[in-house]
């Protein structure tokens, strides 16, 4: 009796069990037909989710009946969408799900990244915005960033500081200028390819983010799927020659998995002349299981990068020497030495705690330790002329300008002094390294000083982290994300003599200057530096960072939304180590401690029109920190706080139209974002005119414009159509509207005008009338078009054709202040300063649009357990030579220098641009066993 009463209840179990509304399936690689363990899947507009087994098998339970579309997603491969009809009482089986690798994943490789060549030498943190991209599979991100890269486009015209990349749930943008430094884990594409993205403000799990996005690198080792992979890559771009190697443990049965991957990048000379490349990559991960909730995962990434610079030129250096010219380096023993190298090393050590309370609650706990250094050289110089080949008075415009200059013979006229220094110029149009050898070892000021010497500008950080995300499921359809992060940063700046060129000393002072003002440290006057001292100028600065968020996401039939809050403070101080003898009594010791405390808010929906069809809207307002690097007005030499630095205030807004089906998958955005209280601060030499600067002609100058209001708004479009299985077009268009919102405020601290009396020398040139004017460096405009055929024996063919437009130099702060105008001596406009001259001569100019072509394709062949493979691009395929940025240069502030400055049609002040590269490939070479 017993026996048959539990063979009915185990039938009836059964008749249950299979009466309930399922999915099933099993993900299996196309090529290998292998299981895929640990494959996302997920029934879309529902809450369901799970994670395919060791066997690659899912299963739902409980599907609501009807249409339903089934989302597959993993690293690797492409996403999968399937159409699935549920009907009540029965289990749908897909059966065998068959997976194919992501291009994409190649693609990365080829991605064209922007170098710094064209940012501060500051040691910031700026790099390619493109690389927030990685992550995304949006067919508009997707085509931004490969497509549109190598224009230095940027999504909603948005710096990446608008945006946070973190590994492991750890923020790696910088203190110092909020920005990501890529080359701390560049070169490491196998080992950082988990990846989530998120983008503008939408929700993500680790952290309140930007309005840009947040990229989430994952390193635990035991995601990475098993196996090795090794490669090798020529290309013509920044290096020449990459070798990379990765291995993949998985996790093995005693609880051990384990990740190590290398890499090697290399150049003599890069697409730009001189532009030579080293790199030196490896990644280490390790983790141990301790039981069924706990688990140590322990990372260090090493990655050493050097690269040389390529010069900004103006279009007369470009007219004689071609775009390709890079005035930096010089002949040294027969080889290629550029004088501006940028050399990066800042290795970083994580160890991640991940604690499994239950199956919903789970908090993740990181502390990281970076360290390292960041270096820019630069030739210095010591009562000898200007070593830089394009130095104004090597030009011909210097003569050209003058009109002293010109010989009437006849009906001929002439410039000689011009034409003499044209052939000078390009029979010396690099750098003379063995000249400077000669006059260092030959100098008659005081023997074995130097007056040539290469430094670097060099920083050297130590910041800790320490923070812990929790992640909970409150009940099936709200769940919680919350963190909190502590950061404290000590950053030591100096400069660092590394080259005397043949001599043998040189003198820590400043010769532009007399007296006490001549010393970079009064309590060391005079000092004799040799290479490996410090000197000219060494500080500190410190900062303590505290940030916390928390977000509720609500997920229910026909609409999803969230809800999240941030709150952070930021406290620095400088340190100075040396007392400057232009600031005797405020640049020694520490100075006054600025504390600033923030807010964020930002929510969103989705109103799910069908199964197929969104609506989805996010808006966000947050408050923001200034960074560490606007903070100190001229931190180099002094402890001055930036006069009337704010928070920034942010608010952003976007909607979008979706439509995602098997076939067609499409995104249509408008979009709005202001940013209010951004502070600028820029050094440069400039010439001045007029009581304000005291008669002083090329001085030193910092420009401080605090107040500046940025307005963007615009509209994107993505769409992918798989027109045949075989064949795919992709199509993405942008259209923006960056600009200047106000007209902020704008001041100069002239180091010239210091003084015991007056140790704050700021001269105030009022407004800067900047409002209406564009910003700057990225084109506001473009469109794609995009076929693809992929063949089933797996191999594949693309093509694309791009064109973007509205792209705009930057423009010159100070001459569109009143100061431009006005003649100090008389109070009046200058002589030909009317308002036509004038609204000419500020005209912004705009950069020629641009049309590129990409070609790329691929195969892959199985044998035995082992995958061979190829990807090859050609970027640009027709050579078509274009400029990607440039700036207006500040050196003649006022209408009567600029004036004559462009009299003759040959500025010798005129703007300076930036190339992107011509024609260009990428061939990879791999395998995976």
């Amino acid at each position: 009796m017993r026996k048959l009463v539990l063979s009915l209840l185990f039938v009836m179990q059964a008749v249950v069990g299979f009466a309930q509304n399922g999915i099933t399936g099993k993900v299996v690689d196309a090529k290998s037909q292998r299981p895929l363990i640990e494959v996302v899947v997920s029934v879309q507009n529902t809450a369901l989710t799970e994670v395919t087994n060791k066997e690659g098998v899912f299963t739902f339970k409980s599907v609501p009946v009807g249409a339903q579309i089934v989302l597959l997603k993993t690293s690797g491969y492409k996403d999968q969408l399937i159409s699935v009809e549920v009907t009540n009482g029965k289990v749908v089986d897909l059966g065998r799900i068959v997976m194919e690798e992501d291009i994409t994943a190649e693609q990365q490789l080829s991605l064209v990244t922007i170098t710094d060549n064209d940012l501060s030498d500051d040691n910031g943190g700026s790099e390619s915005t493109a690389g927030l991209l990685q992550a995304s599979r949006d067919a508009f991100q997707q085509t931004a960033a490969f497509n549109w890269g190598q224009a230095r486009f940027r999504i909603r015209g948005l710096d990446n500081e608008n945006a946070n990349t973190m590994i492991n749930g750890v923020v790696m943008n910088k203190i110092y200028d909020g920005r990501p430094q890529w080359s701390n884990w560049g070169g490491l594409n196998d080992a950082t390819r988990n990846q989530e993205f998120t983008m503008g403000t939408a929700p993500s799990d680790y952290t309140f983010g930007g309005i840009l996005g947040t990229q989430e690198i994952n390193t635990r080792a035991s995601l990475y799927r098993p196996g090795s992979r090794i490669s090798f890559s020529g290309t013509n771009t920044n290096y020449s020659w990459r070798a990379m190697g990765t291995h993949a443990s998985g996790m093995n049965k005693n609880g051990w998995a384990y990740v190590i991957s290398a890499s090697r990048r290399w150049a003599k000379e890069g697409y730009f002349e001189g532009t030579d490349y080293g790199a030196n990559s490896v990644f280490v991960s390790v983790e141990k299981r301790i039981n069924d909730k706990h688990s140590l995962n322990f990372t260090s990434i090493y990655a050493e990068n050097t690269r040389g610079k390529s010069s900004p030129n103006t279009q007369e250096v470009i007219n004689l020497m071609g775009h390709q010219y890079n005035s930096y380096w010089g002949w040294q023993d027969g080889r290629k030495r550029n004088s501006r190298d940028k050399d990066i090393l800042e290795p970083i050590l994580m160890l991640s705690h991940y604690w499994k309370f239950n199956s919903k609650t789970k908090l993740n706990t990181n502390v990281t330790y970076q360290f390292g250094s960041i270096g820019n050289t630069r030739l210095d110089y010591q009562g000898a002329n200007n070593p830089d080949p394009t130095y104004y008075r090597n030009l011909p415009s210097y003569y050209l300008n003058n009109p002293d200059n010109y010989v009437t013979v006849g009906t001929t006229v002439t410039n000689p002094l011009a034409d003499a220094a044209k052939t000078y110029f390009l029979n010396n149009s690099q750098i003379n390294w063995n000249a400077m050898y000669y006059a260092n070892m030959n100098s008659s000021s005081e023997a074995g000083r130097s007056l040539y010497a290469l430094y670097e500008d060099r920083t050297d950080d130590k910041q800790f982290t320490a923070n812990s995300i929790l992640f909970s499921e409150l009940s099936d359809n709200i769940r919680l994300n919350g963190g909190v992060t502590y950061r404290k940063l000590s950053s030591h700046n100096f400069q660092n003599m590394l080259d005397l060129l043949g001599g043998q000393f040189f003198r820590d002072v400043d010769p532009f200057y007399v007296g006490d003002a001549q010393q970079a440290d009064l309590n060391n006057p005079n000092r004799i530096v040799k290479e490996g001292d410090k000197y000219g100028y060494n500080y500190k600065l410190n900062a303590d960072v505290i940030e916390a968020f928390t977000q509720f996401k609500f997920s229910y039939k026909k609409v999803d939304f969230y809800l999240a809050q941030s709150f952070s403070k930021h406290e620095y101080q400088r340190n100075g180590l040396y007392r400057n003898g232009i600031y005797a009594n405020n640049s020694y010791g520490k100075s006054v401690k600025k504390s600033f405390e923030n807010f964020g808010f930002k929510g969103g929906l989705t109103y799910k029109i069908t199964g197929r069809q969104f609506i989805d809207i996010n808006g966000a307002y947050l408050t923001k920190a200034p960074n560490l690097r606007n903070t100190f007005s001229n931190a180099r030499i002094n402890n001055n706080i930036t006069p009337d630095l704010q928070n920034e205030r942010i608010a952003s807004a976007d909607v979008s139209y979706i439509i995602r089906t098997p076939k067609l998958k499409t995104r249509l955005t408008a979009f709005a974002s202001k940013i209010q209280n951004s502070t600028n601060i820029s050094f440069y030499y400039g010439e001045f005119t007029g009581d304000d600067a005291d008669g002083n002609e090329d001085a030193f100058i910092s420009e401080i414009l605090t107040g500046v209001d940025r307005r963007n708004i615009g509209l994107e479009l993505g769409a992918e159509y798989q027109i045949t299985s075989t064949i795919k077009a992709t199509a993405a268009a942008s259209y923006g509207q960056y600009l200047y919102a106000n007209n902020p405020h704008l001041r100069v601290n002239d180091d010239a005008l210091a003084s015991a009396t007056n140790p704050y020398p700021l001269v105030d040139y009022g407004t800067a009338f900047l409002k209406n004017y564009r910003q700057a460096g990225m084109p506001q405009s473009a469109a794609s078009l995009e076929i693809e055929y992929r063949d089933p024996h797996f191999w594949w063919v693309s093509a694309d054709v791009n064109y973007l437009a509205d792209s705009y130099i930057s423009v010159s702060n100070i001459i569109r202040t009143q100061n431009f105008v006005t003649n100090p001596s008389t109070g009046l406009s200058y002589d030909g300063a009317t308002s036509e001259s004038v609204a000419k001569a500020l005209k912004q100019q705009k950069l020629s649009d641009i049309t590129l072509v990409n070609i790329s394709g691929g195969k892959s062949w199985r044998v035995d357990k082992t995958t061979i493979g190829f990807f090859a691009s050609i970027n640009n395929a027709f050579n078509y030579i274009y400029k990607t940025g440039g700036f207006e240069q500040s050196r003649k502030a006022n209408f009567a220098d600029y004036q004559a400055d462009n009299a003759y049609g040959s500025p010798a002040f005129g703007p300076k641009y930036f190339y992107g590269f011509g024609r260009n490939y990428f061939l990879n070479l791999y395998v995976n066993f």
